[in-house]
Protein backbone atom coordinates (compact mmCIF):
# COMPACT_ATOMS: atom_id res chain seq x y z
CA UNK A 1 0.00 0.00 0.00
CA UNK A 2 1.51 2.91 -1.26
CA UNK A 3 0.28 5.36 1.34
CA UNK A 4 1.99 3.90 4.15
CA UNK A 5 4.95 3.75 2.55
CA UNK A 6 6.25 7.34 3.67
CA UNK A 7 5.56 5.93 7.31
CA UNK A 8 7.60 3.04 7.33
CA UNK A 9 10.39 5.07 5.68
CA UNK A 10 10.28 7.05 8.50
CA UNK A 11 9.54 4.99 11.52
CA UNK A 12 11.28 1.91 10.15
CA UNK A 13 11.54 0.32 13.46
CA UNK A 14 8.40 0.42 14.28
CA UNK A 15 5.29 -2.86 13.41
CA UNK A 16 2.91 -1.72 10.43
CA UNK A 17 0.27 -4.66 9.01
CA UNK A 18 -1.65 -3.18 6.39
CA UNK A 19 -4.35 -5.33 5.28
CA UNK A 20 -7.42 -5.20 2.30
CA UNK A 21 -10.59 -6.67 3.81
CA UNK A 22 -14.14 -7.16 2.06
CA UNK A 23 -17.07 -6.33 4.04
CA UNK A 24 -19.26 -4.28 6.09
CA UNK A 25 -17.10 -0.70 5.94
CA UNK A 26 -17.73 0.05 9.99
CA UNK A 27 -17.73 -3.92 10.52
CA UNK A 28 -14.68 -4.70 9.05
CA UNK A 29 -11.81 -2.40 11.16
CA UNK A 30 -13.75 -3.51 14.64
CA UNK A 31 -13.55 -7.03 14.20
CA UNK A 32 -9.26 -6.53 12.59
CA UNK A 33 -8.43 -4.11 15.57
CA UNK A 34 -9.14 -7.76 18.19
CA UNK A 35 -5.79 -8.03 18.68
CA UNK A 36 -3.81 -4.52 17.74
CA UNK A 37 -2.34 -1.71 19.69
CA UNK A 38 -3.58 1.07 17.62
CA UNK A 39 -5.99 1.67 14.96
CA UNK A 40 -5.57 4.30 12.77
CA UNK A 41 -8.43 5.42 10.79
CA UNK A 42 -9.04 8.45 8.63
CA UNK A 43 -11.74 11.58 8.69
CA UNK A 44 -12.50 12.98 5.42
CA UNK A 45 -12.12 17.06 6.37
CA UNK A 46 -15.41 18.99 5.23
CA UNK A 47 -14.43 22.46 5.34
CA UNK A 48 -16.13 23.12 9.09
CA UNK A 49 -14.40 24.48 11.11
CA UNK A 50 -16.50 23.83 14.33
CA UNK A 51 -16.55 20.25 15.65
CA UNK A 52 -14.88 16.96 15.14
CA UNK A 53 -17.03 15.59 12.27
CA UNK A 54 -16.83 11.95 11.82
CA UNK A 55 -18.53 9.36 9.83
CA UNK A 56 -19.74 5.78 10.46
CA UNK A 57 -16.89 4.09 10.69
CA UNK A 58 -15.17 5.85 12.58
CA UNK A 59 -17.81 6.50 15.27
CA UNK A 60 -18.32 2.67 15.02
CA UNK A 61 -14.36 2.18 15.81
CA UNK A 62 -14.05 4.39 18.65
CA UNK A 63 -17.57 3.04 19.91
CA UNK A 64 -16.54 -0.75 19.52
CA UNK A 65 -12.37 -1.47 19.87
CA UNK A 66 -11.03 -2.08 22.61
CA UNK A 67 -7.58 -0.51 21.51
CA UNK A 68 -6.47 3.40 21.16
CA UNK A 69 -8.20 4.95 18.13
CA UNK A 70 -6.31 7.56 16.10
CA UNK A 71 -8.37 9.56 14.05
CA UNK A 72 -6.65 11.10 11.26
CA UNK A 73 -7.95 14.15 9.13
CA UNK A 74 -7.45 14.02 5.21
CA UNK A 75 -8.81 15.33 2.33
Amino acid sequence: MAALRPWREKNPAAPLTATATEGNAADTPVQAARDVGLLVVGRRTTGHRIGAHTGPVTHAVQHHVGCPVAVVPHD
